[in-house]
């Protein structure tokens, strides 16, 4: 029986180039997981082990590995920070109980920061936070301290002081110990030295100490009683509050280092286990029924409750197929049966291993408060929930954004061709955010995804580890189609053709919805001249339309039908006649209903040196950019901007050139807005095209 207590499933995440990976790899080092350190820039990180990922540098997929510290067991995530890979942390927060956010000691909180921040506040995960980077030029933890303040409205906790910055910066003060730790230039983490606090650091270091105990003896009345009496609590009671604390989300502590010189990492891992929650410390998960409503039950962490594991992310690699999962409550042991809730179907468990990145170690049962993998399992899908079979459950499942951007592809040759629908199958099943369809009309095969980059990668991954030589169109954007204007309108399905014909008359009243509802249907008949039971059948009708507008085939969005009158008659009216009546009052009235195109806007975060700022405000605003804000950094100037999607492709070769290779951009899908008018013609004129063509 494992004591859960001395466990931590914990993630790191941060925007793209914080130093994420290299802190996962600094903490593989220290507590023994691996004897060679592995640099990003060189393509040897250890949780980077897909080609991709070693060539651009990038994290794409999150990996997941374990280690010790002072005899507790580390369940680690290493997330991707890039935006078209937002889906990962997603899926990760959802299933850890603590996290490291880490920040860039000269970048500070840019926007991915913010919506990971965002995501971990939504899955209520307990954090510590690590200011990295603190030995490159430009770099100020006083500075990212306030950030994380203002733009991230969290209440950060400083917990260590920074000695020196840039190129002199050689350790950290322990703010609770009033000691200073100074490493050597040797880069190993393990030569340093505890020493009195700097004399130039000694009020810095009271002024900090006292607001950090001030902060946290409001957690408990009593030591807050006798503070203000003047009694000062001692360290083990302080660290408790800051663990109360940090377990409930009232503060965040606060760390500061660099990961990639070895410094300040060792108090980092203290706090993982001094301060983040173990499992059983964290609101258990609610168990839901099978129409998704709560049951008022909860998966409580306790090996010997029945089992609840929860499929986070499924990996196709050289063994088959890999699914991680993560165990809240129960035990799960080599060889039993497991029901998948999703599919209604029992899956035995084969092998269960321990993942080290891309190695891995058997085990013969995992419990409660595991992070474990599955191998071969065959129909289990993200978010779906594994459970005892004699007592059913299901867990929340996770709801993953609609894809903005698409690309055709079509395959060399006919063997590609199969080769090609097997390789996109295992695909989908790994990345909940990319997928795939078939254009009906012109046999093409489309890619659906987050951004340019997230397909670029699709491709590649095809390409490469697959095998599967295609042919690319250029990128499509997913347009939508609203109404404008309100419709009265009526509609009659008749046909009589020898016995029973069919017979449905509808008076309805078709308007625009309120942003973001999405189809609503109402029905106002009263005295039964269209009988309750057809009302879903005329809902069905009209919602089965709204796949594909009028204007140009895209989606409908923001659509309300009301039904208010209609006829019908004895024999020959039926649920299918209504259905028919509705799908032809659709085609009928939408064109007269003002129809529009609209395109996805996207949330532009552009970072210039100061130099560049009016080419680059130049650019956007001929890319139909709104300019939402500037703000000036020590290192140059943050850009936000609203541009349509449409005219963002190819934009980081633009901005690179403008930039002389100094600029950087994240984008993220904002909302969908009226095209203008030439915009909307061009496109519409191009979808004829492609349909005449095809």
């Amino acid at each position: 029986m494992t004591d859960l207590s001395l466990y931590r499933n914990i993630g790191i995440f941060a925007h793209v180039d914080a130093g994420k990976t290299t802190t996962s790899e600094r903490i593989l080092s220290l507590t023994g997981k691996i004897h060679k350190i592995g640099e990003v820039h060189d393509g040897e990180a250890t949780t980077d082990f897909m080609e991709q990922e070693r060539e651009r540098g990038i994290t794409i997929q999150s990996a997941a590995t374990s280690c010790e510290w002072k005899g507790h067991r580390l369940n680690i995530i290493d997330t991707p920070g890039h935006v078209d890979f937002t889906i990962e942390v997603y899926r990760s927060l959802k299933v850890l109980d603590g996290g490291i956010g880490v920040f860039c000691g000269s970048g500070g909180v840019e926007p991915q920061s913010e919506t990971n921040w965002r995501y971990a506040n939504e899955s209520e995960v307990a954090r510590i936070i690590f200011v990295n980077k603190l030995d490159r030029m430009g770099a100020d933890f006083y500075r990212v301290v306030d950030q994380i303040k203002n733009v991230l409205g969290a209440n950060p906790l400083v917990m260590t002081l920074p000695i020196g910055i840039e190129d002199d910066f050689v350790g950290v003060v322990d703010i609770l110990t009033k000691k200073a730790w100074i490493w050597d230039d040797s880069s190993d983490p393990m030569n340093y030295k505890i020493e009195d606090v700097p004399a130039d650091m000694v009020d810095k270091v009271e002024h900090y100490r006292s607001e950090l105990v001030e902060t946290v003896v409001e957690q408990d009345d009593d030591v807050m009683e006798k503070y203000l009496e003047g009694e000062e609590p001692d360290i083990d009671t302080l660290k408790r509050l800051i663990r109360k604390g940090t377990i409930a989300l009232d503060f965040f502590p606060t760390y500061c280092g660099s990961a990639f010189k070895n410094k300040g990492i060792q108090l980092v891992l203290d706090a993982v286990v001094d301060y983040l929650p173990n499992p059983t410390e964290v609101k258990p998960q609610p168990e839901i029924d099978l129409e998704g409503n709560e049951t008022g039950e909860y998966a409580i962490v306790d090996p010997d409750r029945p089992l609840r594991a929860l499929a986070f992310k499924i990996m196709d690699d050289r063994f088959g197929a890999l699914t991680f999962l993560r165990i809240y409550s129960g035990r799960m042991d080599k060889g039993t049966t497991v029901l998948n809730t999703a599919t209604g179907k029992t899956e035995r468990i084969g092998r269960i291993v321990e993942m080290h990145a891309d190695e891995r170690i058997e085990l013969d049962n995992a419990q409660a408060g595991d992070i474990v993998a599955v191998v071969g399992m065959k129909n289990v899908q993200t978010g779906h929930t594994l459970c005892d079979p004699k007592s059913p459950a299901t867990l929340e499942p996770m709801v993953f954004p609609d894809p903005v951007i698409s690309i055709a592809v079509a395959p060399k040759d006919k063997a590609a061709s199969e080769k090609m629908g097997i390789a996109l199958g295992k695909m989908m099943q790994e990345d909940p955010s990319f997928r795939v369809m078939t254009d009906e009309d012109s046999g093409e095969t489309i890619l659906m995804g987050m951004g340019e980059l997230h397909l670029d990668i699709k491709i590649d991954i095809l390409r490469r580890t697959h095998g599967v030589d295609v042919e690319v169109g250029k990128p499509q954007v997913a347009y939508r189609e609203t109404i404008t204007q309100r419709i009265e309108d009526s509609y009659t399905h008749k046909k009589q053709t020898g016995g029973s014909g069919q017979f449905a008359k509808i008076d309805y009243i078709i308007e625009p919805g309120e942003t973001g509802s999405g189809f609503q249907f109402e029905s106002t008949v009263t005295g039964g001249n269209v009988p309750r039971e057809f009302w879903p059948a005329v809902e069905k009708g009209f919602q089965g339309m709204m796949e594909e507008g009028v204007l140009a085939g895209f989606p409908v969005l923001d659509v309300k039908v009301t039904l208010v009158d209609g006829a019908f008659h004895a024999v020959d009216s039926s649920a299918v006649a209504y259905e028919i009546a509705a799908r032809g009052a659709f085609r009928q009235s939408m064109p007269k209903a003002g129809p529009q195109l609209l395109e996805p806007i996207m949330k532009v975060d552009v970072f210039t040196p100061e130099d560049h700022v009016g080419d680059v405000i130049g650019d956007l605003n001929r890319r139909r950019g709104m300019i939402k804000s500037q703000d000036a950094g020590p290192t140059g100037v943050r850009i936000k901007a609203d541009v349509p999607l449409s005219d963002m492709f190819g934009y980081i070769g633009d901005l690179r050139t403008m930039t002389s290779g100094r600029g950087q951009f994240s984008m993220e899908f904002s909302h969908y807005s009226p095209c203008p008018k030439n915009v909307a013609d061009e496109v519409i004129k191009e979808v004829q095209e492609r349909n005449e063509n095809s």
